[in-house]
């Protein structure tokens, strides 16, 4: 294909660069500019609070392309340059300086930012955030061996970081409003399961529980102070109550929002013609699921990229995928697929060993369809989970919840 145009990718992390990349793979030869925010090349994210933090992968090990890659593919790529506004009509957007670019058609990638709390001495020195390869560098650097590290949210973050902040020696203790980790997540009975497992490394947990404030003495965080007012001493605190998408440049621009993010088709196009959103911000129509769903999880970031390139060439595409994400905590390691809405499953079937964290879960519908599965140190099933989701049909709980049965069986 030889053309004259224009596509420019806004977002610098994995669902840009891979955007990107898809393009190219699509034989477009046009002009495509990628703008990254940070002062690094784009790299995934998942690493930070897991390999990286043990210190057994390097950026360069999640960097997504090297230099080289961008330059011998005629990406244009600005590092450290945040776009600050978008204008549809005239298919351009800002720089900071003030100048503008021209597209022909855009990708929305502008991905999420940590979660902040407007608590009393959350601004003090730390006080951390982890979303940036640079905030995981600094946190890293506070945690060592008999560090007290406070973390505030039991979600995937909190809870990777809090395996991870063990194995390098620290003294842990997660604060959590729900009464079990994951509950927005998993729900009751499996977020049983990841408290039980910080618990036995020595994690402790401070369930059901409110923050006060963040104690400070010279600017610096001290402790936490709980809802009843007992206070947690800490020489680092880590704030993990998730993320906000980054949506200004799409809600400025008038596009149509939807679920906290930007509301696209199942080809990943957004209410305006020229523009699609992938990644973290992308709240799709999602074809198979008959919902809207925004996900903000890598496999979202790494597979939706060649549905939105596609679509931006012009061709038809759809995002089929169901959500899949995944863990490994300590000597835990999780893969979960499908898609439950919270509170939205009548009950959690599973099979294995619950008690040595070695089983398959199922979230169940009321008419014994399953919805979702999570494998926990069990492999190479994941395929045979999707293709159980995939049949929409009702299946035998006995069967489901016996090993013995092999999982296709129930789908036949």
């Amino acid at each position: 294909m030889t053309t004259d145009r224009t596509f420019v990718v806004v977002g610098g992390g994995l669902a840009g660069a891979k955007t990107a990349e898809a393009l190219r793979d699509n034989d477009f030869d046009g002009h495509i500019v990628l703008f990254a925010g940070e002062e690094h090349l784009p790299y995934e994210r998942p690493p930070l609070s897991k390999e990286h933090f043990t210190g057994r992968k390097p950026l360069d090990d999640f960097t997504v392309a090297t230099g080289d890659w961008y330059r011998d593919h005629n990406v244009e790529l600005r590092i450290g340059t945040t776009v600050t506004g978008l204008d549809p009509r005239a298919h351009t957007i800002t720089l900071p300086d003030g100048s503008t670019v021209g597209y022909d058609t855009l990708a929305l990638a502008t991905g999420s930012r940590s979660r902040r709390l407007p608590l009393p001495g959350a601004d003090a020195s730390g006080v951390h955030h982890l979303r940036t390869i640079d905030e995981a560098d600094v946190l890293i650097g506070a945690v060592e061996s008999g560090t007290r590290l406070v973390v505030i949210g039991a979600g995937w973050i909190g809870l990777e970081v809090a395996a991870s902040a063990r194995t390098r020696g620290a003294s842990v203790s997660v604060v959590e409003a729900a009464e079990v980790p994951l509950f927005a997540a998993l729900g009751t009975e499996m977020g049983t399961v990841f408290a039980e497992l910080h618990r036995a490394h020595g994690v402790q947990l401070f369930l059901g529980t409110s923050v006060r404030e963040i104690v400070t003495e010279g600017g610096r965080a001290t402790g936490v102070r709980l809802g009843d007012g007992a206070t947690l001493a800490a020489d680092a605190v880590l704030v993990a109550v998730g993320a906000v998408p980054n949506i200004e440049l799409a809600e400025g621009a008038g596009l149509e929002l939807a679920d906290g993010g930007v509301a696209v088709d199942a080809s990943l196009l957004s209410s305006d013609p020229d523009i699609v959103a992938v990644g973290d911000i992308a709240a799709q129509q999602h074809p198979t699921l008959g919902a809207r769903i925004r996900v903000e999880h890598w496999a979202n970031a790494l597979n939706q990229p060649a549905v939105a390139a596609a679509t931006m060439l012009g061709r038809a595409a759809e995002y089929t995928n169901l959500p899949y994400f995944f863990t490994d905590q300590y000597d835990l390691g999780m893969e979960y697929v499908g898609y439950v809405p919270a509170g939205g499953y009548a009950r959690v079937v599973t099979r294995g060993d619950v008690a040595a964290r070695e089983f398959v879960a199922f979230w169940l519908d009321e008419n014994d369809v399953v919805l979702a599965g999570m494998n926990v140190n069990v492999w190479d099933v994941t395929d045979d989970v999707r293709s159980l989701i995939g049949s929409a049909r009702p299946v035998s709980v006995d069967r489901l919840a016996d090993p013995s049965v092999p999982l296709p069986d129930l789908v036949s």
